[in-house]
């Protein structure tokens, strides 16, 4: 097992929590000097914030241990590729690497859509690898969208016409 997988194994445990949690399974630690000093795992719906992704709580996390702002000698282990705005607090947060499990064709900023990672024009790059574990972060993910649509179909087909999920609100309105 390559020092990158190892990490990675991490990053998928934090996204497990997450997936329990009934929250998207994305997870991600920092590593600095040999040892995480950061982790996280998607929190939005749990902390109804836009905010609450896993690499923005292992970020905030990592820079207490630090001291200091800047992760330079850091590297990110995350289990998605990341969104706009995490990729943004990557290059701010000067994170020296990312190591990306699988890439997200329809919101990915460090290559599929956009590559904010490795853009020319910030004063700050970061070097990329993806695919590290992409199989199995992919497949957790999947996991999760799969039951998830199951779980909602059920939810629908319960509601009926005489018990939909309106009826508290119309009938508290007649009180």
């Amino acid at each position: 097992m390559t020092e990158d997988e190892k990490y990675m194994k991490e990053a998928l445990k934090q996204a497990r929590k997450a997936y329990k949690m009934g929250e998207s399974p994305i997870g991600c630690v920092i590593v600095y000097e040999g040892r995480i000093i950061g982790r996280g795992y998607n929190r939005r719906n749990t902390d109804k914030s836009t905010l609450a992704h896993a690499e923005i709580s292992a970020i905030k996390k990592a820079t207490k241990v630090i001291g200091d702002w800047r992760l330079e000698d850091c590297t990110i282990y995350i289990t998605l590729e990341p969104c706009p705005m995490c990729a943004g607090a990557i290059v701010q947060s000067r994170i020296k690497r990312c190591v990306i499990g699988a890439m997200s064709p329809k919101s990915g900023c460090a290559g599929s859509i956009l590559n904010i990672l490795d853009e020319s024009r910030f004063n700050h790059r970061v070097e990329t690898i993806s695919g590290v574990l992409g199989e199995e972060c992919q497949q957790l993910l999947s996991s999760f969208f799969k039951e998830l649509r199951v779980r909602l179909k059920a939810e629908k087909e319960a509601e009926t016409p005489e018990s939909g999920p309106d009826d508290s609100v119309r009938f508290s309105m007649k009180t």
